[in-house]
């Protein structure tokens, strides 16, 4: 059965870019998706003439989606994990309203207090980014 990341992270519309998970092993890896309806507001001004989803934006969900495997860990629970760095970004295929972002994510390195991964992001079976993420596991309060 999916699983709704707003009830494991924070973020909310118009910043909650995965839809649903479909696969999920807390701490280790996570598969989700994220569908681009078109009435989302990058899309008017980037670009009018050719919506494109921004790559930065690609990023962002591949690592809300690791922030779900992250947070699924009872070891993590409660903590706010960080954006500490992206390494190796490559955008390989435009995505366009009417799109579904199939995501991946691996956890590749975890410590208390921070940790890496890599994922991908792909519309029918074309991968359309992929990066290495780096980030911080912060307390809340």
């Amino acid at each position: 059965m999916p699983i709704n990341p707003a009830d494991v992270i924070a973020h909310r519309d118009p910043f909650l870019f995965v839809d649903e998970i479909t696969e999920l092993v807390p701490g280790v890896s996570a598969r989700g998706t994220w569908h681009l309806t078109g009435d989302e507001a990058f899309f008017q001004g980037h670009f009018p003439e050719r919506p494109t989803l921004p790559g930065v934006l690609m990023c962002e969900a591949i690592a809300q989606l690791g922030a779900v495997a992250l947070l699924s860990d009872d070891r993590f629970s409660g903590k706010l994990p960080l954006f500490g760095g992206i390494d190796s970004a490559r955008f390989r295929h435009q995505v366009v309203p009417g799109d579904t972002l199939e995501l991946s994510v691996e956890m590749t390195k975890l410590s208390a207090r921070a940790g890496k991964g890599k994922g991908s992001a792909t519309v029918n079976g074309k991968t359309a980014a992929e990066a290495g993420l780096m980030f911080i596991i912060a307390d809340t309060a």
